[in-house]
């Protein structure tokens, strides 16, 4: 088995997330949101000037489906859509935030390989990681193989810290 590995972490406080998101232009930064923590997502995406978003679920969905799906949605600084997700995120487990220099598709492409992992009886099972719960504990638990797998294209993951008050910023391993 791969030696576990300690990725970079930092605390940072939400009220300097937007700052974290938007400080390195040649970084995109995307929210990864969860339908089924976040009833109202579908409106914000397609209210008013609409991101550019995808599912990370393949295929026509039904509309209660379509709902409770999650979405990766590329943030612009200053549109109503980033403001409205980095503001109003911390204590509601929406979804998490991610930097890479990939395009929105280059990018959904790598996350929908992570929606499915299988158990040991190769059963397949949903894999949360845009549940900030989830990717907290998964990249404190994760091998270097997992990591590298999971980090693939994007530099930086934040996800909720858990205490109401910061985001925990954590940064693709040296070496990958």
């Amino acid at each position: 088995m791969p030696s576990p590995i300690i990725v970079q972490q930092q605390t940072i406080r939400h009220q300097d997330l937007a700052r974290h998101l938007f400080a390195d232009t040649r970084l995109n930064a995307y929210a990864v949101l969860d339908g089924a923590s976040n009833p109202a997502l579908l409106d914000h995406l397609y209210d008013g000037e609409r991101p550019e978003f995808a599912c990370l679920y393949r295929g026509e969905l039904e509309p209660d489906m379509a709902e409770c799906a999650p979405y990766l949605a590329r943030l612009e600084q200053g549109t109503a859509f980033a403001e409205w997700a980095i503001t109003n995120c911390l204590g509601n487990h929406w979804g998490i935030f991610a930097l890479s220099r990939e395009g929105l598709h280059g990018l959904l492409q790598h996350l929908r390989k992570h929606t499915m992992v299988y158990n040991r009886d190769n059963q397949p099972r949903l894999f949360r990681f845009y549940d900030p719960r989830v990717l907290r504990w998964f990249l404190r638990t994760a091998d270097a193989e997992q990591l590298a797998d999971i980090f693939g294209p994007v530099m930086a993951f934040f996800a909720e810290a858990g205490d109401e008050e910061s985001h925990i910023r954590f940064d693709r391993p040296v070496g990958q």
